[in-house]
C-alpha cells in the first residue's frame, strides 16, 4: 500500500520531517516515490512551518494512497489555514 508520511531529517533536538509518498513496507526514512512537502515543528515565527503540494496530495489520495495520522492531521490544518487567506 501506499502512504503518505513523515520522513525525519535534521539534526539531535531539532527535527524537520519531508511528508513524503511511500510504500508502506519501506522504512521511516528509506526509499520513497516522491517529496510533496516539509514539516519544521521547531521553526521560528517568521519561518514557513508547514509547507505541502495539496494538488499532489489530492492526486495520491485519488490513487489510493493513505495519510498517517500526523500527515492527515497537517493536512488538516494547511486546508484550514489557507480557506483563511
Amino acid at each position: 500500500m501506499v502512504s503518505i508520511r513523515l520522513s525525519r531529517a535534521g539534526a539531535k533536538k531539532q527535527p524537520f520531517y519531508h511528508v513524503v509518498i511511500t510504500d508502506s513496507r519501506n522504512r521511516r526514512d528509506g526509499r520513497y516515490i516522491e517529496r510533496i512537502g516539509y514539516f519544521n515543528p521547531v521553526g521560528k515565527d517568521h519561518e514557513v512551518n508547514l509547507l505541502i503540494d495539496i494538488d499532489r496530495v489530492d492526486h495520491w489520495i485519488g490513487q489510493g494512497a493513505q495519510p498517517s495520522e500526523r500527515v492527515a492531521s497537517l493536512l488538516k490544518v494547511h486546508r484550514k489555514a489557507k480557506a483563511a487567506s
